[in-house]
Parts: C-alpha cells; sequence; structure tokens
C-alpha cells in the first residue's frame, strides 16, 4: 500500500531510494536469521468433539490429521490431544460411528503454542445414499451450492498481493472486479460498490475497510485483522436468508475459538501498520481474542514529503464463555479510528498542488459491539444476536485551503447507528435442517451538510440538518435437505422486511424476497447446481436522509427498496479430493435503483471513490442487469500447494431517466486471475499471482463548466461531461505479484519474514488524464478572460498526465511467542 501512494504523489528517486532501503532490510534480516539453527519442531492440537445438534460431548471418536497417521481418540468427555504434529497448516478428519464424516476448516500449527479447535459433527440419517461421501477438501454446501467460495487460512495468510488484508484476497476469486489504484472496493458481478454485507462470527459490521466511502464499501484497507481468522465465506448469490439486505455479496468471516490452556502472542510489523495479538485463556470456561493495530504512515509520508497524512487504529475483540453444557455466550467488538490531513508544505509539484486543491481532511471512527446467546436444545438450537454499530464521519475543506469562513466550501458531519437483534432457531429433522427466525432494528441518522456546489452553471450551497430514525422488522425460514435418495440438494426459503420509514416501506409484502437452490449429483465427481432468489435492500442512509428544507426529499418522491433477481446455473466437477473445476452462468435483474435527479446517473455506478454515496434527490426508477459467466479451477494440497486459475465474463448496464441502458463503470467485460503457491524444504514458501482486467467505462470532461472560476473554485477538479455518460473506455490492466515466505520455528516462539512484490514486471496503467487549470511563473491560475463578470470567467486549463504503476516490495515480519 505505501510505495502504490508513493509511486502516484512523489518522484521517481524518492521511490526508488525507499525501494533499496527496503532491500537492504530484506537481505540483512535473512542473511542474520541463515546462521541460526531451525529446528523441526512439533506442535500439539488439543479440542473436542460434539454433536452438532445439541452439543453432546463424543467420546470415541477417531481424530487424525489429514493426509498422516498422526491422530488420537476423544474421552468420555469429548476431549482429545495430539501430540507431534508437524508445524505448519494442517486439517483434520474425525470419524465416529452413526456420523458423519468430518474434514475440519484448516489452522496453522506452531511449536510454540498448542492449538484449540472444536469439531461438531451431524449424525448419519440414512445408509441408501449412492453419491460415495470422500474427503472433498472443497465440501459440497447444499445451501448454497453455487456462487459460495470457502477460503482457507492459508489463502489469506500467504496470498500474493494481499499483504494478509481479507479485502484484496477475495479479488482473486471469481466474478470479483479488479481495479488498479489503491482501493478495496469489492465489485461483485458487476454490481454497484453499496451492495454487500459483512459478518463476524454472525455480527453484521457495516465498514470492511478504513477511509470507508459512506454509502458504499470502498477504502485502502481492512479493518479485519488476520490473526484471528479460521474460514471465510464469500458469497457472491444464493444468500443465506438470515443475511439480509445484500445485492451482490456476503462476507461471512469466522473467527478461531480462543485458546483453553495456553495463551498465545503475535507481534506484526506490516506494509503500513504495526500490530499486537493477545489469545488465550481467562478461566476454565472462558477465552479471550484480542488485536490492536497502528499505523505508521503519517511517519513516513512527512518524511518522503507527500501531500496528505493519514494514519488510523483498529481494534478486535472476541470473549467466549461455555455455560454448563447447553450455552455459549460470546461478546465480538471491531472498530477503526481513521485521521487525513492535509500537508500543505508540500505543494511544489502540479500533481502535489492538484490533491491539495480537492482532498478535505477527514475523521471517521466506527465500532461494532454484539453479544452472541447460543442455547442447544435436543434437536437444535437458538441462537439470540445482539449488536449495536456506529459510524461518524467529518470532512471539511476550504479553497485553496485558506481557513476562513469567507473561503470554506465544505463542512460536512454525519452519524449513523444500528442498535440490532435477530433470533435464529435451527431445527434438524431427520436429514432436514430448518431455520427460522426474526430481527428487530432501531436505526438512526444525522447529516449536518454545508457544501458548495456548482449545478446548473450557479453556484449554490448547501446548508441543512437532517435527523431520522425508525425501525426495522424481519422474518425468515429456509429448509435444506436431501431427496431422491440423497442425489439432490433443495433448499427452499424466503425473507419478509419492512421499516418505518415510509408506508410503501411499511408493508412487508412489498419486500418478500423467496429463493431456491438445487444440486444434483450425477455420481460421485459430477454435480448440476442451480439458485434463484430475489433480494432486497435498502437505499443508503444518506439518501434516505437527504434534506432539503427540512424535507425528507427522497422520502416526499417514493423512494422505495432496491429488488435484484439472481438466476445462477453450473456444472461441477471433483477429478479428486483437492480439486474442483466449476462454470457458472448468472444473470442478474435489477429493479428501482436510485437516480440521481442532478445528473441523471445510476447510484449504482457510484462509489468508487473516497467521499459520501447517496447524500442527493433521487428517483426510484432505475433498472440494470448484469450477466455473464465464470470459470474456475482449484486446487489446493495442505500445506503444499495452493492453485487458483479464474476466468470471469461480466456485462453490467444500468439506466437512468431515459430508460437507455448505459455501460457501467463496473463493466470490465474479462477478468482473469492465476494464483499459484508452493511450500518447499526448510519452511519456505513461494507464490505468485497474476491478475488481468478489461478496461473500465469513464466519462469524459465536461472542459467549459471545469474551465469556470467559479465552477472549478468550488470543487477543485474537473466536472464530468453527464451526456457522454461512460462513452470512453480505459486500456486494459495487468499485474503479477510475488511473496516468498521464511518460517523459522525455535523452542519458544517462531519467526515468519516475508517479502511481498506487487507490479513485479512493472506495468504501467493509463488512468483518466486530469484536467487542471494552467498557472503563470508565478504559480497563480491564468485567466483567460478576466475582464469579463465574475460568473463568465474562464481559467486557461491543461491536461496533467495520469500514469501510474511500479514496483512496489513490502517487508512483513511476524512473531509469535
Amino acid at each position: 500500500m505505501i510505495l502504490n501512494i508513493i509511486h502516484r504523489f512523489s518522484s521517481k528517486s524518492v521511490v526508488n531510494l525507499c525501494k533499496t532501503f527496503v532491500m537492504k532490510v530484506i537481505i540483512t534480516l535473512y542473511l542474520t536469521l541463515f546462521v541460526f539453527l531451525t529446528f523441526a519442531q512439533n506442535g500439539t492440537i488439543k479440542g473436542v468433539v460434539k454433536d452438532e445438534k445439541n452439543n453432546e460431548p463424543l467420546p470415541f471418536t477417531n481424530i487424525i490429521i489429514s493426509g498422516t497417521q498422526i491422530g488420537s481418540t476423544s474421552d468420555f468427555e469429548g476431549n482429545f490431544i495430539i501430540t507431534g504434529v508437524p508445524v505448519g497448516f494442517v486439517r483434520l478428519q474425525a470419524t465416529s460411528v452413526g456420523y458423519n464424516p468430518y474434514l475440519s476448516e484448516e489452522f496453522q500449527v506452531t511449536n510454540s503454542n498448542e492449538t484449540y479447535i472444536e469439531i461438531y459433527l451431524t449424525q448419519k440419517t440414512t445408509t441408501l445414499s449412492t453419491v460415495t461421501i470422500t474427503n472433498q477438501i472443497f465440501a459440497k454446501n447444499i445451501e448454497s451450492p453455487v456462487a459460495m467460495q470457502s477460503i482457507g487460512l492459508s489463502e489469506i495468510e500467504k496470498n500474493p498481493g494481499g499483504n494478509r488484508d481479507i479485502s484484496k484476497v477475495v479479488q482473486s476469486f471469481p466474478g470479483v472486479g479488479q481495479t488498479p489504484v489503491q482501493r478495496n472496493d469489492l465489485i461483485v458481478r458487476g454490481g454497484g460498490a453499496n451492495e454487500n454485507r459483512f459478518f463476524l462470527d454472525g455480527i453484521e459490521f457495516p465498514n470492511l475497510n478504513h477511509f470507508a466511502t459512506q454509502g458504499a464499501s470502498g477504502g485502502p484497507a481492512s479493518i479485519v485483522n488476520a490473526d484471528f481468522l479460521r474460514e471465510v465465506d464469500f458469497y457472491t448469490g444464493s444468500f443465506q436468508v438470515n443475511h439480509g439486505n445484500a445485492m451482490s455479496s456476503v462476507l461471512n468471516m469466522s473467527l478461531i475459538t480462543p485458546n483453553k490452556d495456553k495463551s498465545e502472542k503475535r507481534i506484526v510489523l506490516g506494509a503500513s501498520d504495526f500490530g499486537l495479538s493477545f489469545n488465550g485463556p481467562l478461566t476454565e470456561k472462558s477465552g479471550l481474542l484480542f488485536s490492536y493495530r497502528r499505523s505508521y504512515l503519517q511517519f513516513l509520508f512527512q518524511a518522503l514529503g507527500l501531500p496528505f497524512l493519514p494514519t488510523y487504529d483498529d481494534y478486535m475483540l472476541k470473549y467466549r464463555m461455555t455455560i454448563g453444557e447447553k450455552n455459549q455466550l460470546s461478546i465480538i467488538s471491531i472498530g477503526a479510528l481513521d485521521k487525513n490531513r492535509l500537508n500543505l508544505e508540500r505543494n511544489e509539484t502540479e500533481e502535489q498542488r492538484y490533491i491539495l486543491s480537492y482532498l478535505p481532511e477527514t475523521d471517521q471512527w466506527n465500532y461494532t459491539f454484539g453479544i452472541v446467546y447460543r442455547h442447544f436444545r435436543e434437536n437444535g438450537f437458538d441462537n439470540y444476536i445482539v449488536s449495536r454499530n456506529m459510524f461518524r464521519n467529518k470532512s471539511y475543506k476550504y479553497q485553496d485551503n485558506i481557513e476562513a469562513d469567507s473561503l470554506k466550501v465544505q463542512d460536512y458531519s454525519s452519524d449513523e447507528i444500528e442498535n440490532k437483534f435477530r433470533f435464529e432457531r435451527i431445527n434438524f429433522l431427520n436429514s432436514w435442517r430448518l431455520m427460522t427466525g426474526v430481527s428487530a432494528e432501531y436505526a438512526k441518522y444525522y447529516n449536518s451538510t454545508y457544501q458548495k456546489i456548482f449545478l446548473n452553471g450557479n453556484s449554490t450551497l448547501l446548508d441543512y440538518d437532517s435527523s431520522l430514525d425508525f425501525y426495522k422488522f424481519g422474518f425468515f425460514s429456509q429448509i435444506s435437505g436431501k431427496i431422491l435418495k440423497e442425489r439432490l440438494g433443495v433448499t427452499l426459503g424466503f425473507r419478509l422486511d419492512g421499516n418505518t420509514y415510509s408506508d410503501e416501506m411499511l408493508n412487508p409484502l412489498n419486500q418478500i424476497s423467496p429463493r431456491l437452490s438445487l444440486s444434483y449429483g450425477l455420481n460421485e465427481r459430477w454435480y448440476l447446481n442451480g439458485s434463484i432468489g430475489h433480494y432486497k435492500q435498502l437505499p443508503a442512509y444518506t439518501t434516505l436522509g437527504y434534506s432539503e428544507s427540512g424535507v425528507l426529499v427522497n422520502k416526499a418522491n417514493d423512494l422505495k427498496y432496491i429488488g435484484v433477481t439472481h438466476y445462477i446455473a453450473g456444472i461441477e466437477f471433483l477429478p479428486n479430493d483437492e480439486s474442483k473445476i466449476t462454470l457458472e452462468g448468472f444473470y442478474k435483474d435489477y429493479g428501482h435503483y436510485p437516480v440521481s435527479l442532478r445528473d441523471s446517473v445510476s447510484l449504482a455506478n457510484k462509489g468508487g471513490d473516497f467521499g459520501v454515496v447517496g447524500d442527493e434527490p433521487v428517483e426510484s426508477v432505475g433498472e440494470g442487469r448484469a450477466y455473464g459467466f465464470e470459470v474456475l479451477y482449484r486446487r489446493k494440497i495442505i500445506d503444499k500447494m495452493t492453485m487458483l486459475v479464474t476466468y470471469t465474463f461480466v456485462r453490467s448496464e444500468f439506466t437512468g431517466f431515459d430508460n437507455e441502458y448505459i455501460a457501467s463503470a463496473w463493466d470490465a467485460r474479462n477478468i482473469v486471475n492465476v494464483l499459484v503457491s508452493r511450500k518447499f524444504k526448510r519452511n519456505w514458501t513461494f507464490g505468485l499471482k497474476w491478475k488481468y482486467s478489461g478496461g473500465s467505462p469513464y466519462t469524459p470532461y465536461d472542459e467549459y463548466t471545469s474551465s469556470l472560476v467559479q465552477a472549478w473554485n468550488i470543487q477543485g477538479r474537473p466536472y464530468l461531461n453527464y451526456s457522454a455518460y461512460n462513452s470512453e473506455r480505459l486500456s486494459s490492466f495487468h499485474q503479477l505479484d510475488v511473496r516468498i515466505d521464511k518460517e523459522y520455528f525455535f523452542d519458544k516462539w517462531s519467526l515468519n519474514i516475508y517479502m511481498d512484490v506487487q507490479n513485479f514486471y512493472n506495468f504501467q496503467y493509463e488512468g483518466q488524464d486530469n484536467l487542471i487549470p494552467a498557472t503563470d511563473n508565478s504559480g497563480n491560475n491564468i485567466i483567460v478572460n478576466p475582464l469579463d463578470p465574475a460568473e463568465l470567467q474562464r481559467y486557461e486549463m491543461k491536461t496533467l498526465e495520469n500514469v501510474g504503476g511500479s514496483i512496489v516490495p513490502t517487508l512483513g515480519i511476524i512473531v509469535e511467542f
């Protein structure tokens, strides 16, 4: 991340100096550590085996390390211990009479700490199956047989170019758009940046990234610390009914269980931050996960003379307590604090001055706090989930960065607060799984806006305060199981949503969301899969709460839920237990998408830049379609090799008021990913990732409006020509990332050093050139008609080339003890 920003906003000499320094540090560390003896140590795994439906312990269960003969058997209380486990990533296989075979998610074993894992087995219900159950790493999920990928820990930790950032890791998977700029916008199957939802151990949190774009999902770096991730389920369709308000993707992240007997500490020095984490017991029945990270970008940026100084902090917490044999309590919290300040002393170059002319200073913070209480019954369990999240966003800007009231162009402050309750009841009915539940939510939104804009040839002031609070409610039910001698997996569900924002939204029958998924096993290796579902999403709070003269404009405009119907079909082939090949086609049909009354552009196209999206008058008249197909080849040999090859063809089009379909900002058409990671002897790992994306559409500038002195002084950057919206297209983008890891295991601690090199062959991509005023020898903007009235005066304009791309080396150090 650091060097990408450095390259875009500083001289090549500074970039080369930084690269040289990083390389010297890397070489010195490797040569120093080479003299140490790397011990061939083994680790220890402790855990417990229980029945999934009632949490009762399962004695006499056989547990082995997958691919080895190392194992153990559980005792009368279901506990087990395995010693002599080779260090590295492993999976456990568990078998017990009367239960289906189990293959765990992967996890890492080190010699310095004990690893704790909980295993839940499902009861066998029939012996009539003609489809053989294997130890397939990529297990079938009948509830989401298409458009879902489970991402393991090694794929997160060792992803080339990913820097242990889950927002970047998912970009390697099919259907996810690529972007050469340093942002983590989640663009899935041609949908908008605001169509995604994020969950942490069942608790929804609204912001995945630091310096978030309010009303969307983007930002430069994830707030989720990978230290505690167990597994990530990434849905690009066939959403579960308890995950509402999503149209393009759901990122469901599961955290590890705190260690029971021994604490584990970790220190991480990453590309842009320093982190500390703790994992250990508090009492016999409880444990804690806690992490804190602090960025040091502001010090580096100050030393390198960049025109802005960002800094961020984040934390993540999980407290887990067992209450008797039938109850579990978890407390989850995650949050971030982000600040960006301008470095006004650095204004020597045109690019620096251009950035300073439009970039505001910002303050953001957010947190999510939630409690999950699980009670087991005889044939299932209940989940009670209570949470609160809050997001505060402030920004301000002055013309020429002179802090005077007469020169103020922006002063923005906004709060989004949600208090949520969700109840889920899961029942196991022979071979069927039934989930029913309800949700309730109290939401508050506050907005104070002072914003000068240039609209319809005139300078306009938006000066308003908006306050909004309302209730949301939902009901959902889903049943899944197998029929036809267990060849056909069936999942049928629906969801109803409503809220008190308006009479239209109050009626839940206007927001019914039915869905059906099917998976038919032709034999033990071939499957036909399909899914159809209709999903609803509430527009962003910035849109709900937009106000003029004390009136909620969009409520008066009959704002509606956005709707989309997914049609997905595919075929899946499992060549062996370590591989799978899939082909999936998809079609997404959108309705009631908000369209801006200012520029006639669908909000589906917005959200790819920093700032705020949706705070404008709209009408729910837009339609859209995104369609294409995906090819995936995935192979994984635990602790040896990972291979991922994907190709996505996608078209994405949305309408405005004229009902004409226009290519959206996410219409990349062709997306390719090739990722290979291999572990070698002496704990060396080498990985590479090559990615390609077709060029995205863009809108040319309105050169006349951009040149107007009044217009430019308000915005500090060029205006778009919306009459030619997305009529141009950028050239394609491709990049090779390389990563090398070396792990050292000592008596009581371990060390992982990695070098990650992004854009290995130094591809230079071309963005849309910037349009800026020309300046005289004194650095003042040149006015071509100074004698004309002020509203007609124009700057002389020039083009500033926008070319990016640089070799970006990063050094990372992870110490565990």
